[in-house]
């Protein structure tokens, strides 16, 4: 199993910023999908959830409304779409596959002006 986060940057408060995670050695489309995050000196914390087939999804409260997690099945990719981004956002975003208990390497987002 192998996930491999992209996508992390420096950005300024209010903008975007879409990161991916690429899936190999299992069959993506079986098994749901997270993103966490890990703030320094802080636990990490789960943000967003995707179930496989269905799709069905599940936010952290404080990214409802600004994140959208989305999976293509096809390109064994889970994606996570950032909009409106805030400094408390900054950390390291990592992919996570809750049933086979595999972890990306993380990609750093950082907000700040």
């Amino acid at each position: 199993v192998h996930l491999v986060e992209s996508g992390g940057a420096l950005v300024q408060p209010g903008g975007s910023l879409r990161l991916s995670c690429a899936a190999s050695g299992f069959t993506f489309e079986h098994y749901g999908m997270s993103w966490y995050r890990q703030a320094p000196g802080k636990e990490r914390e789960s943000v967003a959830y995707i179930t496989s087939f269905s799709g069905v999804t599940d936010y952290e409260d404080s990214v409802k409304g600004r994140f959208t997690i989305s999976r293509d099945d096809a390109k064994n990719t889970v994606y996570l779409q950032m909009a409106r981004l805030k400094p408390d956002d900054t950390a390291v975003y990592f992919c996570h596959a809750p049933t086979l208990d595999a972890w990306g390497q993380g990609t750093q987002v950082t907000v700040s002006s």
